[in-house]
Formats: structure tokens, C-alpha cells, sequence
């Protein structure tokens, strides 16, 4: 296992654009704004030839007692539980304050490694900046500019060396990226928490709760996955902040960023066009997916039969897609769900063989011809395998852009039921020969 770092302080001093440097990535959101970060951000960082992981925290608020700041300070502690190494961040600018003090209380009691790090020093004279910090009674502090990048690399130089020596990389095979989409509120933490068996990410009753994609590893029946918690998508016309802004383009990159992606549905509130635009993103995007009914263990026998009716003719694209209901609070279906999962990355990752597919694409022929365009009948030669995630199958002929969409999916079908292709979107592509008898102009 890598060494931990835990990047812990107030909410706004600068712990995200300080693991943005440290990980030389743009994954946590970064903004002038209190209490944007949220759950534990995992990143990887390296110094020289030494790795190590950073946790990036939402802000502790030590005096928070319940609401969404009472959960990010029990995200913060549990970072500090699985932390080697602690870099407690204040402010320089803003100075001293009674939260410093409690939270130094917190680190001490916690007996880990602790570096001070007096942010925001830029244009300041280090020494006056980091004098009222020696009260916290936490050793010299260190000064840097997370967003300038002086004096983080001397910090790092120092965290390294109370670092824990580096064992060999026991890193596994191939890891499932397995997004969770939908609208906010629909259970998309509790799910990842679920899956889990712990409090990984913030779970509350309210819309916009989770603002950046969690990128968590874990295993289940030895079999390793990387799970992607994002931000809920709602209308565009209903998003107003710059941060639910910048929310929304990270929850885009991690569906493109999947393998699959598990769209999760409220059982509680009817299927939305919202839902089936998340669901056409989705299959544009070419993902994998999986379809999860949330909250089914709280509806009625009508309900019930209500939305598998609403189901079958907003989401009717999505029949490649299996569906499960399910409850990631009792919980029930879960398994079935993540076996769907791993049945959709096996066909978004399958080698279809040439010889087979050229084979049934001349079956395709014989049972029904395509249509003609005029006088003129396309002809299917043979066909190969163009791509993967999603599965790309090239079809090869003459006259092939006269094919209509009926006849290609009509070959899609046959395609995904010879090959099992389930819970994979798949394409078809059409390549004319050139006539060597037409005269170019």
C-alpha cells in the first residue's frame, strides 16, 4: 500500500488547489467559495521515485453538530484515521483563529504525523506570516502558495521523509470503472456507501449534497473496481451556480471516463425526460450501462406496475440495458445489480471474431435482402471488428449507403443476440468500395 497523506484545515484555506499541485491534475473543484469540497478526494502524487496517496477533505468545522457541515467534519476524521501523515493547512492571510485551535486539539489527540502549512503566503514575509501560527504548538511552520507553487516542493521534500518506506507495487489486473448517474437525491451516495460497507461519501436528504466525482477502489468477490460517485444532473435551465456548473461537466467526464455506467431512477418520482436525457448522453457516449429503480422497497403494488409502464415508454431506447430494482438502504438487489455490471463491461470489452461476423452478416442477407434504391440493390460482403467500448462492427459492400436505418438495426439485433451482447450500446458502420470503372471528374 502507498503512504497516505491527509490535506486537513478550515473550509476555504486552500486544500484542493493544494492537491490539485500535489496530484498535477484538475480533479477537485477549486473555487473562492466555502465548503465546496464535500467527501474524501483520493488522488495519487509522486516525489522523485516516492508515491504516495493525497486525500483532499471539505473543511473541518469542529463545532458542527448536525447538517452537511457535521458530515464533511466526519469525512475530514475519517481521512485522518487512514492518513500517515497529516498537512494541516490555515490561512496565512486570514491569521489565527479559534477553529486552529481546534482542530490542532483534534490532530494531537489523534497521534499522527503533522506538518503545519501556512498557505496564501504570496507577496508576505514568510517569517511575519508564520509567527502567530508557532501557538498552535505543532512545530515550525512551513510556508507555500498552493496556487503559486512556491515552496511546495521543500514541504513535499520534508513530508517524504516522515513517510513510511514505499513497498513493492501490489497493484492488480485490469479495474471495472463503474459510474453511478442520475438526477440529485436519487441515492447514488448511499449506493457507493452500500457498496462499501462504509461511510465513504456524504449520504443526506438534499439535492446537490455530492458536487465532485469520487473516485473510490475497492473490491467485491475479488474482483477489482473502481467506483465513481457524481454529482446529480439536473435540467440546464435549473443550474445557476458556477459550481453546479463545473459539477455537471465532472459528472459528463466520468461517464465518458466509465466503462459502465449504472443510471440510477427514484421508484419515488416519475421517470423524467431529465432521465431519458441522461440515458441518451449516456448511449452516445458509447458506455456500458446498467438501469438501477431506486427506493422500490417503498412503493405499492400500482406504483409498481406504474412505473415499469412509464419505464417501457420513456426508456425504450435502452432495451440492450438490464434492469434492476433495488434499494440501497434495506439493502435488496445489489448483487444481481453489480453481476448486470460485469456482464456489460465483458460485452463492451468482447472480441467478436471476423469469420463469424462476416459468416452472419451473409445469414443476415439470405433471411432478409435490403431494400433497393432504384434499380440499384446494396451488396454486404464481410464484416470485422472496428472498435471496442462500445463494440464497433464495419461492414464492407457496395452501395451501403443506401442501407435504411430499419435494416441496420435489424442487424444490430441479430448482431447482439449472436455475440450476447447485453447492456452494451453497439455500431454499425458502413464502408462502400469505390467503382474502379468511374472516371473521376
Amino acid at each position: 500500500m502507498k503512504p497516505v497523506i491527509a490535506l486537513v484545515g478550515r473550509p476555504n484555506v486552500g486544500k484542493s488547489t493544494l492537491f490539485n499541485r500535489l496530484t498535477r491534475t484538475r480533479d477537485a473543484l477549486v473555487a473562492n467559495q466555502p465548503g465546496l469540497t464535500r467527501d474524501r478526494h483520493y488522488g495519487i502524487g509522486r516525489m522523485g521515485p516516492k508515491e504516495y496517496l493525497v486525500i483532499d477533505t471539505g473543511g473541518l468545522e469542529p463545532v458542527a453538530k448536525e447538517g452537511i457541515f457535521a458530515e464533511m467534519a466526519k469525512q475530514s476524521r475519517q481521512a485522518i484515521v487512514e492518513s500517515d501523515l497529516v498537512l494541516f493547512i490555515v490561512d496565512g492571510r486570514q491569521g489565527i483563529t479559534p477553529h486552529d485551535h481546534v482542530i490542532a486539539a483534534e490532530l494531537r489527540k489523534a497521534r499522527r504525523e503533522v506538518i503545519l502549512v501556512v498557505n496564501k503566503t504570496e507577496g508576505l514575509n514568510h517569517t511575519v506570516a508564520a509567527s502567530d501560527f508557532y501557538e498552535l504548538g505543532l512545530g515550525e511552520p512551513e510556508t507555500i502558495s498552493a496556487s503559486h507553487g512556491d515552496g511546495v516542493r521543500q514541504l513535499m521534500d520534508l513530508a517524504c521523509e516522515k513517510l513510511p518506506e514505499l513497498p513493492e507495487d501490489e497493484e492488480g489486473g485490469h479495474r471495472i470503472k463503474v459510474a453511478i448517474a442520475g438526477r440529485p437525491n436519487v441515492g447514488k451516495s448511499t449506493m457507493v456507501n452500500t457498496l462499501l460497507g462504509e461511510e465513504r461519501v456524504i449520504a443526506f436528504d438534499m439535492p446537490g449534497t455530492t458536487r465532485d466525482s469520487i473516485y473510490i477502489d475497492f473490491e467485491r468477490n475479488d474482483k477489482p473496481y473502481t467506483l465513481i460517485d457524481t454529482a446529480g444532473l439536473r435540467k440546464r435551465g435549473k443550474v445557476f451556480e458556477s459550481v453546479e456548473k463545473f459539477s455537471v461537466i465532472k459528472t459528463l467526464q466520468a461517464i465518458e471516463d466509465a466503462n459502465v455506467v449504472i443510471l440510477m431512477l427514484d421508484a419515488q418520482q416519475e421517470i423524467s425526460d431529465q432521465d431519458a436525457s441522461i440515458a441518451g448522453f449516456i448511449v452516445e457516449t458509447g458506455r456500458a450501462l446498467v438501469l438501477a429503480v431506486n427506493k422500490w422497497d417503498s412503493l405499492d403494488e400500482y406504483r409498481k406496475e406504474r412505473i415499469k409502464t412509464e419505464l417501457n415508454r420513456k426508456l425504450v431506447f435502452l432495451g440492450f440495458a438490464r434492469l434492476h430494482f433495488v434499494s440501497a438502504t434495506k439493502p435488496f438487489g445489489i448483487g444481481a445489480m453489480m453481476r448486470s455490471v460485469d456482464e456489460a463491461h465483458a460485452a463492451a470489452f468482447a472480441k467478436l471474431s471476423t469469420p463469424k461476423l462476416t459468416r452472419l452478416i451473409q445469414e443476415c442477407v439470405e433471411h432478409q435482402q435490403p431494400p433497393r434504391k432504384g434499380i440499384f440493390r446494396p451488396k454486404l460482403r464481410y464484416a470485422h471488428q472496428g472498435g471496442q467500448n462500445p463494440p464497433i462492427v464495419v461492414v464492407h459492400g457496395t452501395a451501403l449507403d443506401a442501407i435504411p436505418d430499419s435494416y441496420k438495426r435489424f442487424l444490430e439485433g441479430q448482431i447482439r443476440d449472436r455475440f450476447n451482447l447485453a447492456g452494451t450500446p453497439l455500431r454499425v458502420e458502413f464502408r462502400s468500395a469505390t467503382n474502379p470503372f468511374v472516371k473521376e471528374k
